[in-house]
């Protein structure tokens, strides 16, 4: 959808903003943009929607030189949001919002009309909000109305310059979760700029980490930060890099354990036993389908000294996470409810845990697949719990 083919960008003081960039970015795919300040980042971005002009090398959209394009109807069928929004402070939500569409002609019932869809989409009641001004709002809901207008034409395009920067870190990640959300329903080829690994990594499905003024690896998160390709890369990502990784990295099915199982209707004094036998200190209870109702200690069940059933004992499962989730989301159940596991479930039904020891494993086990550019399934190697 957005192929750059041997850009450069020199200023006539002789400063070169970016020197010979060639990527493509796919139709429905997020990439970001990040390095540190002065690396080319927004100025890559800018060449698309022409704000800026390439020296040489072309841009192209949807396979259309940029530079043989009227720049004015370019720019109303490539939305843009900026970090500040660019609000109009004298224009209500719902007609900031329907500005696009409008200069594009439509008439003004119908923009209005797709303006109330897309504050909708973002969060935002148009009942509630459609008569507010800028001023009226929060920094985040000024943030979403921006998204909002950008997409109000429904571009194929999505320009996005610093666009959570401007706000808390509690708000910021909140608004990366929702525009998550709303990718995963729009899907918009989309090239966010920004200076924050920690965003780049979780918002991308594929990253441009600039060297300054060219790209030194563009690659997934996950390979950048399992083997970045430069020293200047390494030193970017930082030394604490296999934690960012965390983020990025999908719990799967084959990266659990299974733990000795108990049925709420099963008496006390058999399940005790069974503990004992496998020399086990607790059990998860699964109904008869296969979800999760709990779990019971040998502890619980020897004090109940063979009186009653394990649904009677049974503790609720407070640290869990679905299956697909990041190891991190599952490393923070752990340390959030001081556990030594993490349930792991698909719907309701109960698939396996996921243990320190297995969590490592599983990191392990994704950086040597990048490496080696195989599948995770396709590597082994001994873990310290079978030394």
């Amino acid at each position: 959808m957005i192929r750059f083919e041997q850009v450069a960008k020199v200023y006539p003081d002789g400063t070169t903003a970016v020197d010979d960039l060639s990527f493509e970015v796919a139709e429905g795919e997020l990439v970001t943009l990040v390095g540190p300040s002065g690396c080319g980042k927004t100025t890559t971005m800018l060449m698309v929607n022409r704000l800026t002009e390439p020296t040489s090398g072309r841009v192209l959209v949807g396979g259309e030189d940029v530079a043989q394009t009227d720049p004015v109807k370019l720019r109303r069928r490539i939305g843009y949001v900026i970090q500040q929004t660019g609000l109009f402070p004298h224009r209500t939500v719902l007609d900031n919002t329907a500005t696009v569409p409008v200069l594009l002609g439509w008439k003004k019932a119908r923009a209005r009309e797709r303006a109330a869809e897309l504050l909708e989409l973002v969060g935002l009641d148009p009942g509630v909000y459609g008569r507010r001004y800028p001023a009226q709002l929060s920094g985040g809901q000024r943030q979403r109305v921006g998204v909002a207008r950008a997409l109000a034409a429904d571009p194929p395009v999505l320009l996005m310059d610093e666009p959570f920067g401007a706000v808390d870190p509690v708000v910021r990640e909140r608004l990366q979760s929702e525009f998550l959300h709303l990718q995963a329903t729009v899907r918009k080829t989309v090239l966010l700029v920004t200076h924050d690994i920690e965003e780049a990594v979780r918002m991308g499905d594929r990253m441009a980490v600039y060297g300054q003024g060219h790209i030194e690896q563009f690659d997934t998160p996950a390979a950048v930060l399992g083997a970045p390709a430069t020293a200047a890369v390494a030193r970017f990502v930082g030394a604490d890099r296999g934690l960012k990784r965390l983020s990025v990295t999908a719990i799967e099915p084959d990266d659990l354990e299974e733990p000795p199982v108990a049925r709420p209707a099963e008496p006390t004094a058999v399940a005790s036993r069974r503990l004992r036998e496998e020399d086990a200190r607790w059990a998860v209870v699964l109904g008869e389908d296969g979800d999760l109702r709990g779990w019971v200690s040998a502890d619980d069940l020897a004090r109940a000294g063979g009186e009653g059933v394990v649904g009677d004992l049974a503790r609720r499962m407070e640290a869990w996470v679905p299956v697909g989730a990041p190891l991190k989301q599952a490393f923070g159940e752990m340390l959030q409810h001081d556990a030594g596991w993490v349930a792991v479930l698909d719907g309701s039904r109960f698939l396996g845990v996921l243990t320190p020891s297995k969590l490592h494993e599983a990191l392990r086990r994704s950086v040597d697949a990048d490496a080696r550019g195989v599948g995770r399934g396709e590597v082994s190697f001994d873990s310290v719990a079978d030394a």
